[in-house]
């Protein structure tokens, strides 16, 4: 496994990291043995971050990535969110000091630990100064409760104000080949400032895995099926799984096998060794299912595109009328 900066923590992470949404449940169907056996294995061959979030299923998935790591806890980087999923909330959003203080205790009892090396706001609480939530984190840190801290799904202007206050460790954000958008002033922002950036959504949601046929139905529980639970990633979403938009997306990723087989590769490790590959990119997170799911991952590093391959990746794009920018940015309400 390919280990890297972690912006300027000090602590070198894995390009590839293990996702944990989709054990939180409304993602598909994934059992915790298979989920445990995966992360034991993520962590044989290298991986060392592993991330999830209060909101996934409402503590379930910090309950289980906590079972799941046991004694292995101190071999790697563990990061967590808080800030979404609260009905009582404006945009059920909540960031102030006193949510701070509890989510942090309620994340630390789920995952089974005395702290967390990252500890990240999920999304802007625009109702509450940012002065209010760094300092909080502030305190988290001086507390020994997570060593570094940071945002996810802020816009780069907002990144600068909560700069301001307190430096901003580690960011998150989507990024794929079909989801170009934090290429353009996040991304580098980031990387001039020495910030660890992670990636989530690198195989945009499953449309590249190479698995999903083009007249794909999700299940009525997969959150994909269910465009008024799509909320603030409306926009994204919409590009990715609206009506209309799915044939074309599985039509493109099934002409890139093609590109990823002349390196001897899966789709799965083609996007995300593009991914990986982009400047100020710490690391990859990826949901892991089963074993053999991570030993396809991890054969994503240590090899090249070529630049006569990325041109063709976008010229695929092109030729089935897959636009990989998202005109929106994320929501500012």
């Amino acid at each position: 496994m390919e280990h890297r900066p972690f912006g300027a923590t000090g602590l070198e992470v894995s390009a590839i990291g293990f996702g944990c949404q989709e054990i939180g449940g409304g993602y598909g169907s994934i059992e915790e043995t298979d989920f445990a056996r995966a992360v034991s294995r993520a962590i044989d061959v290298g991986i060392n971050c592993f991330d999830t979030a209060a909101a996934y299923g409402s503590g379930a998935s910090e309950q289980a990535l906590g079972r799941a790591l046991g004694a292995r806890r101190d071999d790697v980087i563990l990061v967590t969110k808080f800030g979404v999923g609260y009905p009582e909330r404006p945009n059920f959003r909540d960031s102030r000091a006193e949510r701070v203080r509890g989510a942090i205790e309620t994340s630390l009892q789920n995952l089974g630990t005395d702290h967390v090396d990252v500890y990240l706001v999920h999304w802007p609480d625009r109702s509450v100064p940012f002065e209010e939530t760094m300092l909080a984190l502030d305190d988290v840190v001086r507390d020994g409760k997570a060593r570094f801290v940071g945002v996810s799904n802020f816009t780069r202007d907002e990144i600068a104000a909560c700069e301001k206050i307190r430096r901003v460790d580690v960011v998150q954000y989507g990024l794929s080949l079909l989801d170009r958008r934090m290429e353009h002033d996040v991304l580098p922002y980031c990387e001039e400032q020495g910030i660890g950036f992670m990636v989530y959504g690198a195989l945009a949601y499953g449309l590249l895995s190479g698995t999903l046929p083009t007249d794909v139905e999700f299940a009525p529980d997969d959150w994909r099926s269910k465009s008024d639970k799509w909320g603030v990633m409306a926009p994204l979403f919409r590009h990715l799984f609206g009506p209309g938009n799915v044939p074309g997306n599985v039509a493109a990723a099934d002409d890139l096998k093609a590109i990823a087989e002349r390196y001897g590769r899966s789709l799965p490790q083609l996007a995300l060794r593009w991914t990986t590959s982009r400047p100020g990119v710490s690391t990859s997170l990826v949901g892991c299912r089963s074993v053999a799911e991570v030993d396809d991952d991890v054969g994503a590093v240590g090899w090249t595109i070529d630049e006569t391959d990325l041109a063709e990746i976008d010229a695929v794009f092109a030729r089935h009328g897959v636009n990989t920018c998202v005109d929106e940015w994320i929501e500012e309400s």
